[in-house]
Parts: C-alpha cells; sequence; structure tokens
C-alpha cells in the first residue's frame, strides 16, 4: 500500500510515518497544502491522510478539489476539531473518514486498511480501455482468467490508461513493502499479461517506457 500523507507538524508527521512504514506501508508525505494537492492529484496512491489546518491550502480546498476533478482516492481527514458539524463537512466534500487528532497510530493503520479493502462505490464492476475490458469481480480480462497478481497489475493499469505505472509502484503496491526488486516480479507479470492480450487480438499493449516503467496504450495512438 502506498499513501499520500498531508501534514504540517514534522514531530507528528516523522512519527506517524515511522509507525505506517513498520506497518509495510509506504508513505509519501506533503508539509502544506499546495505541495499537498500537487501530489494527490497523481494516479499513484491507494489512499490519502489530510489534515485540514494547513499552510498556502487548506485540507477542505484539497479534498474540494479533488472530487471536483473526479479523483476517487480514498481520503481520510485528519484533525484537531471534533465537532459533528466538521465531520459531516468533510464527509459531504467527498472524504471518505474522519480522524480526530490526537489519534492512535494504530487506529490510522487499521482505518487505512480497512478503506483500501472496500469496494470503492463509485467504481464500475467491469472497466473498459479501447477494444478491451476487465471484469473487477472475476479477474478477467476480455473473459480470460487472471491471476490474483496479474489482476491487480492489470487494473493499476486499466484505471489509468497512457499513464506512466513505474516499475517500483507495481512492485510495491502488488507484492508490498519488502519485495525486492531482483526477483523480476514485474517483468514475468508484465510478460504473462502481454502473451494473454496478444491471445484477444486487441489494438491495446502494455508499452515499456524505458527508465519510467508502463503503461496501457492503443497501439493506434502509441
Amino acid at each position: 500500500m502506498r499513501i499520500l500523507y498531508v501534514e504540517d507538524e514534522k514531530y507528528l508527521a516523522d512519527a506517524v510515518i515511522h509507525v505506517l512504514n513498520k506497518s509495510g506501508i509506504s508513505v509519501d508525505h506533503a508539509a502544506d497544502g499546495e505541495e499537498g494537492l500537487n501530489l494527490a492529484v497523481k494516479p499513484i496512491y491507494d489512499a490519502i491522510v489530510l489534515d485540514i489546518m494547513l499552510p498556502k491550502l487548506s485540507g477542505w480546498d484539497i479534498l474540494r478539489d479533488l472530487r471536483e476533478r473526479k479523483i476517487k482516492t480514498p481520503i481520510i481527514m485528519l484533525s484537531a476539531l471534533s465537532q459533528t458539524e466538521d465531520k459531516v463537512k468533510g464527509l459531504n466534500y467527498g472524504a471518505d473518514d474522519y480522524l480526530a487528532k490526537p489519534f492512535k497510530t494504530s487506529e490510522l493503520v487499521a482505518r487505512l486498511r480497512a478503506l483500501v479493502r472496500r469496494p470503492a462505490l463509485q467504481d464500475d464492476k467491469v472497466i473498459s480501455f479501447g477494444d478491451i475490458y476487465y471484469d473487477i469481480k472475476n479477474r478477467t480480462l476480455c473473459d480470460l482468467p487472471l491471476s490474483e497478481k496479474e489482476a491487480e497489475i492489470v487494473e493499476t493499469l486499466i484505471k489509468n490508461p497512457e499513464q506512466v505505472q513505474s516499475k517500483e509502484y507495481l512492485l510495491t503496491h502488488v507484492w508490498g513493502s519488502d519485495a525486492v526488486d531482483e526477483d523480476n516480479y514485474v517483468e514475468v507479470y508484465i510478460s504473462n499479461l502481454r502473451k494473454k492480450l496478444e491471445k484477444v487480438s486487441t489494438n491495446v499493449k502494455i508499452k515499456t517506457i524505458r527508465g519510467l516503467g508502463y503503461k496501457l496504450c492503443s497501439k493506434s495512438l502509441s
């Protein structure tokens, strides 16, 4: 799991990041609202932990901006304000959860894991790109069955078509933070997926962007 943590209190941020890393969660940190928004729009995070009171741009502004852009990344709001009105405001803006400060890091970890496991209500059961389609529930690509790891890679690529996904991100996202690059996990599974795409005679392919990663693209556009 890879998350974005937007928090301006350095001491708190360092402590939380340390515990999250020990729990197998990869963390990118932003110390102000502008930096947080610039990172949050990237389709690389499984969840965002977002403080409300931030310099330059508030957590409310970031949340509202992301949802207006139709970015569906799950978001947990953090705030010292624990009044019901603030919780309602966050949920109305499109937050998925709300955690009042001070909080136990173990609770944050539990909520993140529950949030990432939760099926997104807004996600379609079948995702398509070009002339291919992926069935989320049945883990099939154009009716071809996929292994668990193949399915996770395909879902990441097809949800972010024409966007490069780094090998490091796929490795961490699919195999966890303890995976080692030397085992060439990603290359093996990408090769298997390419063979399956060949079987369905599609115009879509997985393209290697040298030094950057992989992206799903249409042959006519590549």
